[in-house]
């Protein structure tokens, strides 16, 4: 009885057809190839090429009853000994309905995480794939979506198929973006591509979506990212501007006559609502009801919303002159017929001369709900103030709540009071008023 050993390896020689002899049925020849099997393990062989280049091979059948041929590896690889483990482990898959075979060429035609991306994209632009609340995901939303993949992810792990990911790769991954590995410095007018918590975060959520979208269709068998433990940002102190630092950028404003004044009355009205930076700059004029009062957001980062304004921030928004009737914007562009975007050089130039630091038009909206959070309004009002979603929060309504129409034109008229320079001594002297919870209030995503 033949026993595969290294002895016995080391003894084989391909034979051509007409020199092997019929023997014991420890080997027998298949063409040009020398084939011998084990009698101790049945299915595990081992064969030769007439180029002199040998490998263990398993030979089974699966469960539909189809004979499957598998290479476990060459004889230069494994020794007689490893390649029977592994031999061994296969076959006692096979047992278990396992075939290695198609397993293996399943993993070779498996996808890459940048395909999988690719696929996302795709079927997400044509509305195939839906979101949050099973509504198409909105195009500024897979814009972020798109340079993260781009920044981040198929520099890093684009090229690995996604079933041999673990969670230790997603979290490895998540790490190398925090330490800034696929960090750029500016070219041209383009952004800075940084790294940190927050993008390592945000990127690594992004990933989990997309590998659940593809596990529910059956593209992929599982998600790797679930569990994934993303990196906490919580420590992170978030900038606000004080009052008397609200007044020295009001001041920075009214001396500003070299300023678009385009570019100055959205950097005032993001102070005056909270609202996003491209909710401001993309605002349309047939959005605004002066009747609510409040702005009709037909899209936003959560859907169509209602979002009450208060009066100082509605007679901003009458008092803009029009672009044309061919701009619909608010804040129109100074020259095409597209909305402003330079109010972030803008706003930065306005700090320098106000000395202010760290300010961006986020620190605008983190403002806008810290001060409410100070004249003592709820974190569910703040939440509605700010478009945040969340039960409870009144954002579809047909008609607004009274409340939060009160509680913008209070916030508005104390950011306004200050913008319009209140002398800096009565600010420094007005008591900071408590929320009652601490001084807590709802972020300004």
């Amino acid at each position: 009885m033949a026993r595969i050993t290294k002895r016995l390896v080391d003894s084989l020689r391909p034979k051509k057809a007409d020199e092997t002899e019929p023997g014991d049925g420890e080997a027998s020849a298949s063409g040009k190839d020398v084939v011998v099997w084990d009698d101790e393990l049945r299915g595990f062989g081992v064969r030769f090429k007439p180029t002199g280049a040998g490998a263990y091979i398993i030979q089974y059948r699966n469960a539909e009853g189809r004979s499957k041929r598998l290479t476990l590896g060459s004889v230069a690889e494994l020794t007689a000994e490893e390649a029977r483990k592994v031999a061994r482990n296969k076959l006692s898959g096979v047992a278990q309905g396992g075939d290695p075979v198609a397993e293996k060429r399943a993993t070779r035609t498996a996808p890459t995480v940048a395909e999988i991306c690719d696929w996302y994209l795709e079927k997400a632009e044509s509305g195939e794939l839906l979101g949050r609340r099973r509504r198409p995901i909105a195009k500024k939303t897979l814009a972020l979506d798109r340079s993260r993949i781009e920044t981040h992810v198929r520099p890093l792990l684009g090229d690995r198929k996604v079933q041999s990911l673990a969670l230790t790769d997603i979290e490895r991954f998540q790490a190398d973006v925090v330490g800034g590995k696929t960090a750029k410095p500016r070219k041209g007018r383009g952004g800075v591509t940084t790294g940190g918590a927050g993008v390592a975060g945000r990127t690594v959520g992004m990933l989990h979506t997309i590998f659940e979208q593809a596990a529910r269709l059956r593209l992929i068998s599982h998600n790797p990212a679930k569990g994934v433990r993303k990196v906490s940002t919580d420590n992170k102190i978030e900038r606000r501007l004080s009052l008397v630092e609200i007044a020295a950028l009001g001041k920075a404003i009214r001396q500003a006559e070299e300023e678009s004044p385009v570019a100055l009355a959205a950097i005032r009205l993001m102070l005056l609502t909270g609202f996003r930076r491209t909710e401001v700059l993309t605002l349309e004029r047939t959005w605004i009801d002066p009747e609510a009062p409040c702005v009709r957001f037909p899209t936003t980062k959560s859907g169509a919303q209602l979002r009450a304004v208060g009066q100082p921030a509605l007679k901003l928004l009458l008092a803009q002159p029009s672009g044309g009737e061919e701009n619909p914007y608010v804040f129109p562009s100074e020259n095409g017929d597209g909305h402003f975007v330079g109010v972030v050089r803008v706003l930065q130039r306005l700090c320098l001369a106000a000395k202010l630091e760290d300010v961006t038009p986020h620190v605008l909206r983190h403002t806008f709900a810290s001060v409410a959070g100070d004249l003592g309004f709820s974190e569910l009002t703040i939440a509605g103030l700010l478009g945040h979603t969340g039960r409870g929060v009144t954002q579809r309504y047909v008609h607004l709540d009274k409340a939060l129409v009160l509680a913008a034109d209070k916030v508005a008229e104390e950011i306004e009071q200050a913008l319009d320079a209140a002398p800096i001594r009565q600010l420094e002297e007005r008591p900071v008023r408590s929320s009652g919870k601490g001084g807590r209030h709802v972020a300004a995503t």
